[in-house]
């Protein structure tokens, strides 16, 4: 799910420089040093989003230390093909976090890539770090040569669906529903999809 093989992309997406809340936001390519903020950034919005929904036992696997064990190896080792994880910054500080690699679907098209992790620390929402990271995300992905990107998000989950619908993302019809207990309880997930390249011009 994280590295950094494939085609470069090592400059910062700064949103100004000059004074005010976001003249030090950013975002960047991540570092192995990166994975234990990410870990965190991620284990908080996973448990925020998932409480009420699964057990408490598996609500309690969503654990920083894991998380970010994940992520230092997938950095300092990075899988095949085009994957890579960007942490949007807060000055120095690690907010946020997208990682993107080539789509494992199925039915995914061979130019097809996927969004596995969109995630801002809720502290840090509402101020541009989520719409910086997919931007920075798909600028990646179409160098690399993709022509579409997936995301799989809860069917209920009408923040984030709104959010992607802004940058273009729609339902494609695809549907899974996804044990998330012992018991066998699932949650329906659907996905979007947003064509970033013109078939013409592929």
């Amino acid at each position: 799910m994280a590295g950094d093989h494939g085609h470069g992309h090592d400059h910062d997406h700064a949103a100004g420089t000059g004074p005010g809340p976001l003249a030090d936001a950013s975002v960047r390519r991540a570092r192995p040093n990166d994975a234990p903020a990410v870990g965190t950034v991620q284990a908080t919005v996973f448990r925020e989003a998932y409480a009420g929904r699964v057990p408490d036992d598996v609500l309690a696997l969503f654990e920083p230390e894991a998380f970010a064990r994940g992520w230092r190896a997938g950095l300092t080792s990075p899988p095949e093909g085009v994957h890579r994880l960007l942490v949007a910054l807060a000055g120095e500080q690690v907010v946020g976090a997208v990682a993107v690699g080539p789509a494992q679907d199925p039915d995914a098209e061979p130019a097809w890539a996927e969004v596995t992790l969109l995630a801002v620390h809720p502290d840090a929402r509402r101020q541009g770090h989520g719409s910086r990271l997919l931007n920075a995300s798909v600028d990646v992905l179409r160098e690399a040569g993709a022509q579409a990107v997936t995301a799989w998000l809860l069917a209920d989950d009408e923040a984030t669906r709104g959010f992607l619908a802004a940058s273009g993302f729609g339902p494609d019809g695809a549907f899974r529903d996804r044990v998330v207990s012992p018991d066998g309880g699932t949650l329906r997930e659907v996905r979007l999809l947003v064509r970033i390249v013109d078939p013409d011009e592929g």
